[in-house]
């Protein structure tokens, strides 16, 4: 099983993800580190990325997804994926990728944003990603103002992997 933990910047998609892959003893991968350098200069800028700018990106971690299911690798996703389009293309069929909402409200993600340090995002773009996120449809929400350990149990048991 793949799990894409999705949601916008503060959410606490890589912190929740490690600490539930640490668990499980499954692999994790973090979609950051699968962007293109020009896009992480823009963010790092505070220019919001373009569908264009993502596309390469959401095809490499097709590629990646593709490649776990394959090799039948448990793993766990950190990504965004804001716009319904994207979770389409990264759960593909469906049957093997679960995809789990970290939801906050805009003051929980900001103070959290300015709070992060050593990482490219600019706080700036909350507000675009924001406007740009669409909620899934068929998804796990979890409340992602609460605290890593009581999500990563609340994930688990929502996706009935004891």
């Amino acid at each position: 099983m793949i799990v894409i933990l999705m949601g916008v910047a503060g959410s606490g998609k890589t912190t929740v993800g490690r600490s539930l892959a640490q668990e499980l003893g499954w692999a994790f991968y973090d979609a950051d580190d699968f962007h293109l350098p020009a896009n992480v200069e823009k963010m790092r800028r505070g220019v919001a990325l373009t569908d264009a700018d993502r596309a390469g990106w959401l095809k490499t971690l097709r590629g990646l997804i593709d490649q776990l299911i394959a090799q039948r690798q448990n793993a766990l996703l950190a990504c965004s994926a804001l716009k319904r389009s994207y979770q389409a293309q990264l759960i593909g069929n469906g049957n093997d990728v679960r995809l789990v909402y970290l939801k906050a409200s805009a003051d929980v993600l900001q103070k959290r944003l300015n709070e992060r340090r050593g990482h490219f995002f600019n706080a700036q773009l909350l507000e675009s990603q924001l406007a740009t996120l669409e909620e899934p449809i068929d998804a796990i929400t979890a409340d992602a103002a609460k605290e890593p350990v009581t999500l990563v149990a609340e994930i688990r048991r929502a996706l009935g992997i004891r």
